[in-house]
């Protein structure tokens, strides 16, 4: 393998990495300099995706960064925005409401069963 297949292999990871890590680093400095609680931060994220995937600057950051981009919350709010104007092109104002279900079924569903399949191995302690 020649440098130049080498870095075209590494290159999408790192961009991943840096996006993904500069959402991170973003809201790891809301927590620390603001008084937002994370799930505040979370909600922020979720909505700022939803906002930029509205106005298509969300879709330029996801091809950039891959799963550095769509995987964070922000990526959630983004499929949201997806899912709710191809609905709306396909059924009109009723897709809507049925577009971000869609959108979002299949990862939702994986996070329930891969969730209940892990607590059904782990044991859960209470908090002291």
């Amino acid at each position: 393998m020649n440098w130049n297949s080498f870095g075209e292999a590494v290159l999408p990871f790192l961009r991943a990495f840096l996006i993904g890590g500069g959402l991170c680093v973003i809201a790891q400095i809301l927590v620390d300099k603001t008084k937002m609680t994370p799930a505040r931060i979370l909600v922020l994220y979720v909505v700022a995706g939803v906002l930029l995937g509205a106005v298509g600057l969300y879709a330029r950051l996801a091809d950039l960064g891959g799963a550095g981009a769509t995987v964070p919350l922000t990526g959630f709010g983004y499929l949201i925005s997806k899912g709710v104007q191809e609905a709306v092109e396909e059924k009109g104002l009723s897709g809507a409401l049925t577009g971000p279900l869609t959108a979002a079924a299949g990862g939702t569903a994986a996070a329930l069963v891969f969730g209940y399949l892990v607590a059904l191995v782990c044991k859960g302690k209470a908090k002291d």
